[in-house]
Order: structure tokens, then sequence, then C-alpha cells
């Protein structure tokens, strides 16, 4: 097998946090190599230092292979079209000028490369994060690189728009491209991966065949053992805490019921487009709503009223951390404050990030911070808050398997004390493990309620079924 990029003994300072500590990496002709690690164990620096984005404090890197890598962050230009992006910084000339003709002739098959079915001439802006990130990856694909690297490409993707990009993964594993590729999602691993390197702290502390098994990686990621992936410790149900009744936005959710107890976990589950996101961000008072009404320990909220949600003891962990969650300019602490303005308490400021094991200063950066360690940040701040509910939406979404423990965790250290939880999530074993109770809904409708321990069968039998008038 030819090996296109040898990695010796890369080295990397940040000030005086060491993100990469002596580690060594073989990237080989047709074989998809899996970067396996917790949020800051330091995958996406050696991706940035492969690319040359950071350059290395010691160590050597061989190889000639062409690369192209999928960051995390989407490189598009919003205002530009589809096409426009496919050939970003290369596009087709004729005699001297942009050659549209053949940016219309050649966009289409690229976009079939990936299975993505829309207008090459509609604006990125209009399309969804997963169409999106399917450009970037057709936009790689057009530079027939000899590596590419992925960095977790599948966090924003639905089940199909997955299924799809290993399909394309393994057509060129068989055209001989070496591919390296980020992702939590341990069953995505043992589908593709010919190879797992595994890094914590910096270092890489094993390399595993396709046959590892997940308890054997996640205790190499984690270094510790990890007895059940979802803990949930149920608790006996209390008087309702959330009660939302009969809440109807036209074109969005119609006639949503649901009643969350004090010491209980209630998911919502569904298939994109079914309207979870809106219903938790209309109970929450971001969005308005046409009818219903939401209930906070038996008292009627506000409608569109965010600070009143808040006054009643209700919180919202959205879906777009760095968007909707945080103010990256900010610090960790200024972050933890958010909610809480004008009670400055230092020693639980202090004492949020110990519990949360919030890996950094609450003096630092927010945007210096790993994804999982941001996401805790943003929990955080609803800790302080001390809400008597709180609606999570995807909140691990793009967060490692240690990461996704400790707000597992959380999530039950809130029900012992009492206090309710409205789970928001794709991601079926999480919404399935976690709750006591999961409402499915489909087209902006329940479309019926299982008990915990539902199967994901029975869960998807109500996600894609109809629901008349």
């Amino acid at each position: 097998m030819k090996t296109l990029i040898t990695a010796r003994g890369i080295t990397k300072h940040f000030g005086a946090t060491k993100a990469l500590d002596g580690v060594d990496l073989d990237i080989n002709a047709g074989e998809v190599h899996v970067l396996l690690g917790e949020n800051g164990a330091g995958k996406s620096t050696l991706v940035k230092v492969l690319a040359g984005i950071h350059g290395q404090d010691a160590g050597t890197i061989e190889g000639h292979a062409s690369l192209a890598v999928i960051h995390q962050e989407l490189a598009l230009v919003p205002e530009l079209s589809v096409a426009e992006n496919l050939f970003l910084n290369r596009l087709p000339r004729r005699f001297g000028f942009v050659d549209r003709a053949e940016m219309r002739r050649r966009a289409p098959e690229l976009l079939q490369r990936v299975g993505l079915d829309v207008d090459p001439h509609a604006k990125v802006k209009d399309l969804g994060i997963a169409q999106q990130q399917m450009i970037e990856i057709a936009r790689a694909l057009d530079k027939n690189a000899g590596v590419l690297i992925l960095d977790e490409p599948t966090a924003v993707l639905t089940e199909t728009e997955t299924d799809r990009l290993l399909q394309i993964m393994a057509q060129l594993r068989q055209n001989g491209v070496g591919l390296v590729f980020i992702t939590h999602h341990l069953d995505e691993i043992q589908r593709i991966a010919d190879r797992i390197t595994i890094l914590r702290d910096g270092r890489s502390v094993g390399v595993l065949g396709p046959r590892a098994t997940t308890q054997h990686m996640i205790e190499l990621m984690v270094g510790r053992p990890i007895d059940e992936q979802y803990p949930r410790a149920q608790q006996r149900p209390g008087q309702p805490l959330l009660s939302i009744e009969g809440l109807t936005r036209r074109g969005a959710f119609e006639d949503i019921t649901i009643e969350v107890h004090a010491g209980e976990v209630v998911g919502i589950a569904g298939l994109v487009g079914a309207g979870r996101t809106e219903v938790a961000r209309a109970a929450f008072g971001v969005d308005g709503y046409d009818h219903g009404t939401v209930k906070v320990d038996g008292k009627p909220l506000r409608r569109n009223d965010v600070q009143a949600a808040i006054k009643a003891g209700l919180g919202l962990v959205p879906e777009d951390r760095k968007g909707q969650g945080l103010v990256l300019t900010a610090t960790v602490g200024q972050n933890l404050e958010l909610v809480t303005l004008g009670d400055r308490d230092q020693k639980r400021l202090h004492d949020i990030a110990g519990k949360l094991r919030i890996k950094g200063r609450v003096e630092q950066p927010v945007k210096e911070l790993s994804g999982g360690n941001q996401q805790k940040v943003v929990i955080g701040k609803w800790l302080l808050a001390d809400p008597k509910v709180l609606i999570l939406d995807e909140p691990t979404r793009g967060v490692d398997v240690g990461a996704k423990v400790e707000i597992y965790e959380l999530i039950n250290r809130m029900t012992a004390q009492g206090r309710a939880v409205l789970l928001v999530s794709s991601d079926l074993p999480e919404v399935i493990g976690m709750s006591d109770r999961v409402v499915v809904m489909a087209h902006g409708r329940v479309a019926g309620e299982l008990p915990g321990g539902a199967t994901q069968d029975q869960v998807m039998a109500l996600a894609v079924q109809e629901i008349s008038a």
C-alpha cells in the first residue's frame, strides 16, 4: 500500500498550551484513516498542520500528494450561487472571461456525485446547512486531490445524506484516494474505517484496526472506563413544570400538546422539518405562535417574551451554539453570566466551570475552546440561572463521547433535583436512551408518544407516517 503522507513527531503549541505532542500519522492510498478523540484532543489542529494552515513547532511531514480539507466551519460565500461556490478560486475561463457556460455544464455533474438535487443558480444563503455541507464536499471532489481530509462532515447531515457520503468515500477509496475522516459517530467508524488513530490531550494513544470494539475506542478516548453510554437515572415524576397546550403556528406546527413533570426527561424526536426546533423556540418565546398556551409551573407565559420565560424559570440551549448560544468575542466567564447579568458571584462562576469540567480559564476567550467545551459553557449559563425547566435542542451535536456522557450526567443531576428537561434530538439512540417518554413529531404535528426504552423502529414508524388533518 502506497503511503501518500507521513507525519512524525508533530508538536504544536498555542502559547503555554501544547495542542499536539509528538503525534505520528500515515495516510495511505486507498485507505480510510479515522482520527478519533474528544473535543480538544488535537484532531482539528493536526488537520490544520497537515494542510499548512498552522506550522508545526517540531516534527516532519513528508509526501507530495495534493490535499483537500473539508473543515467543520463552512467556507462558502452565501451571496454567490451554488455553481460559483463550487468553482470558487478556480472559475473556468475563456478568452480571459469567466466561462459561465462551462460552469453550467460542470456544476450539475458535481452535484450529482454527492446526490444533491439543487438549482446551480440558487444562492447558497437560501439552502439548508446540510445542503451547504454537500456543496463543500462536491467542491473538494472537483480538485481531484490525492488526499481528502473530512473534519466532522456528517455532524449536520441526515441519515440519508450520511449514507450517501459514506458511499462516496468508499468509491474514492477504490480509486486510490487517501482519506482522513474525523467523526464522533462510532457507528460510521465501524462502517468505513480501515485504521483508527485515537488522540487524547494532544497525543496519539492508540492505533486500532477496523474490528476494534466501541468500548475499547471510548476508553482510549476518555482515559477511563465508561459504564453506560446513556446513563439515565429515572426519578419519580412530580408536578407538571412545563405544559405546552395546543400550540399552533400556521405553516410550521399545529396543535402541539406536551407536558413535562418535575424529575422527568421528555424527548422530542422526528425527521428534519418535523417542527421540533420551531416548537422549542416558540415555547421559549424566541418566535411567536398563533394559538395555544405555554405554562411554567402552572403559570401561563406571555408569547414572544423571552425575558418573561427566563423569569418564570424556563431556559433554552439552542441547536446553533455559536450563532445563538454564545458571544464568541467574549470570555468564558462573560458567557456564563449572560443570563444572570448583575449577579456576578465569582465563586459560583468558578464552581460551575469546575463542575462542568470546562477545559479553559474563565478569563479565556470562548472561541478558543473546543466544541464540547463551548457547549458546556452554553449549558453552564443556565445552571447559574437555576431554571425549573431546561429545553435542550441538539445538546450533543458535534460533541465527543466523553463530553456527551458528562452532559447526560448533568441531565440526571437536574432531574434528581426536581427540575424538568425537554430534550430535542435527531440522535435516536440518545433521545430513546435518555428520555422517560418520547414525543414523536411528523409534518408539524404530534404523531404519537412512546415510553422510555422504545425501539428506533417504533420511533421511525411514527416519524414517517402521514397525519390526517
